[in-house]
């Protein structure tokens, strides 16, 4: 897939911005290609007492990222569903000391499949791994989660 318009990356923005602590955090997307977003944030904005990245921000970011790609592609597909975080395992491998890069992608399975499931079901999980990466290269933190995607149920009739 290419990379997506940047009207779609633009209402992610938005959405991310509407919520007051990821807000706080100062995340920006920096790209989707559709099958990876990355999210990016100021060290400034996440700090630690150590002068290091705040784990919770890491957690958060990681987190953010593989909600919004997955939210990002059941919109694509015209579902009109609700994604959730699920479950959360992150592992913290190294201090970061540079602003917070991150990127989630699809870890198990095909979005097809997960489309095709919720379409089917008014239900779908999807697995997803995301990175903290350092500006070296190698990883700060890495998370495994698993995403519920929920239709909208119409509102009963009055």
């Amino acid at each position: 897939m290419t990379d997506l318009p940047r009207s779609a990356l633009d209402v992610m923005q938005a959405q991310l911005l509407a919520m007051p602590p990821a807000r706080a955090m100062q995340p920006r997307v920096a790209r989707c290609d559709g099958d990876r977003l990355r999210l990016e944030a100021p060290l400034s904005a996440n700090v630690n007492d150590k002068g290091t990245a705040f784990g919770g921000s890491l957690a958060s970011l990681m987190t953010l990222a593989a909600w919004g790609l997955t939210a990002l592609r059941v919109e694509l597909a015209g579902l009109p569903a609700e994604v959730y975080v699920a479950d959360s395992r992150v592992r913290y491998l190294a201090p970061l000391r540079g602003d917070l890069v991150a990127e989630a992608w699809l870890e198990e399975g095909g979005w097809d499949g997960f489309l095709d499931t919720l379409r089917r079901r008014g239900r779908a999980r999807a697995t997803l791994a995301a990175h903290v990466l350092l500006p070296g290269g190698g990883v700060a933190a890495a998370s495994r989660s698993r995403y519920a995607a929920i239709l909208k149920q119409d509102p009963p009739a009055a």
